[in-house]
């Protein structure tokens, strides 16, 4: 039986597209068919737009190369800055929040060829106050925090791979929660320019 899209390694999805063995778009819809059938459950998506993704994900199809990531979704954490995407970081304070531009991770993402497919749920203001998202390998079962909605959805084959970030343990916690690979690069390897930090040190 052949593995669905969404199932496959974001490494290899990009071969694929670069190859043109698949579309963006129906990468992209692979994801979107699993958001709709487990996101009621798991809660891990702040922000989605299912029209507007595909939308991107055809615009992709269209146009040439643009770099190892082209047409690939990515799901970003709240707390970080997403130009014309609303970014609340997961408080009350901040809803309807649209920042001017970028953070500079997600800048980075979009200049090797990504698109931001959603914003994941993240703690308040990723400190102590959780987020909705619940493990999707238990539901009754905590994701870990405070990149709880990124480690699910990833977890979830709702996307291929996630931003997050860490202070503590923010991002390694809950991928071990939800039995993904969570990395944090080393320090100023990627500026943290447009995200919302708990403490610089």
């Amino acid at each position: 039986m052949k593995t669905p899209l969404n199932r496959l390694p974001a490494t290899q999805l990009a071969r694929m597209i670069a190859a043109h063995d698949v579309s963006c778009e129906a990468v992209t819809h692979s994801f979107i068919d699993a958001l709709r059938e487990r996101e009621q459950d798991i809660r891990a998506f702040a922000w989605f737009d299912a029209s507007r993704a595909l939308e991107t994900a055809r615009e992709f199809d269209r146009v040439d190369w643009r770099g190892p990531l082209h047409g690939l979704p990515v799901a970003v954490k709240d707390n970080i800055d997403t130009a014309d995407i609303v970014s609340e970081y997961g408080s009350a304070i901040f809803l309807g929040h649209v920042p001017q531009s970028d953070a500079a991770c997600v800048a980075a993402l979009r200049s090797s060829g990504a698109f931001v497919f959603g914003k994941t749920v993240t703690a308040e203001l990723a400190n102590f106050t959780p987020g909705p998202t619940r493990n999707p390998h238990g539901l009754g079962h905590t994701p870990g925090g405070s990149s709880s909605g990124s480690a699910a959805a990833v977890a979830a084959h709702m996307v291929p791979f996630a931003l997050g970030t860490q202070t503590a343990g923010s991002v390694i916690r809950p991928a071990s929660f939800c039995g993904v690979v969570g990395f944090v690069p080393t320090r100023g390897a990627v500026p943290r320019a447009g995200v919302k930090a708990v403490s610089d040190t």
